[in-house]
């Protein structure tokens, strides 16, 4: 690709690094902001420079906060007895979208992947075994992606907390098995919740 000037080329180099964004697209993207007001332009590259400054994570759920305590977390309304765990901050957005849960959520930071190098030291585990024994949690739902790194995960968790007076489910099969969570629709993740089964009939050891 040619470009005529080195300005529109880096930009373009730049957004092409996003994920699913090609040097075409990246162009398009380059030429509409060339459209704007500089203002306009300015005013977006603000914002993105103050989400990636400003962003902090949830000291309790490690989900996506403007706070110390994510809304979520701070919200008295909702069943602070369950927490669903998942593995990423998408999956908590794919699953608030369902509008079927009312729990807390703990954000593990991945799975358990030797292939890729990530062991249970790199993810948020001790933080949830510490909510399980000391903030009143009577159940912990596990959402995870129905593939073969998150069932060991599960299998992995389910021996941390099988110390605790705490009941441990899974989501229901509507998920297909080596699919990624993010990528359910609405309806099968809202009746995968719903339906949750304990994890006795799910892991077998």
């Amino acid at each position: 690709m040619v470009f005529s000037s080195a300005l529109i080329e880096n930009a373009v180099n730049e957004f092409a690094k996003l994920p699913g964004i090609g040097k075409k697209t990246a162009l398009r993207l380059v030429l509409h902001l060339l459209k704007q007001e500089t203002a306009q332009v300015q005013q977006f590259g603000e914002a993105i420079a103050r989400m990636r400054q400003q962003i902090r994570f949830c000291k309790v759920c490690h989900n996506v906060s403007d706070e110390e305590v994510c809304a979520i977390c701070s919200n008295h309304s909702r069943h602070r007895q369950v927490v669903c765990l998942v593995e990423s901050i998408r999956d908590v957005m794919a699953i608030e979208n369902t509008q079927q849960f009312n729990g807390l959520y703990h954000v593990l930071g991945g799975i358990i992947s030797p292939i890729d190098g990530i062991g249970p030291e790199q993810l948020n585990i001790q933080s949830l075994v510490e909510r399980v024994q000391h903030q009143g949690v009577e159940e912990v739902i596990m959402a995870l992606s129905p593939t073969i790194e998150g069932d060991t995960t599960i299998y992995f968790l389910s021996k941390k907390l099988k110390d605790y007076p705490v009941k441990i489910t899974t989501i229901a099969r509507g998920i297909a098995f080596g699919g990624e969570l993010e990528y359910a629709d609405e309806m099968t993740l809202a009746r995968s919740i719903s339906n949750r089964l304990p994890l006795d009939s799910y892991v077998k050891p």
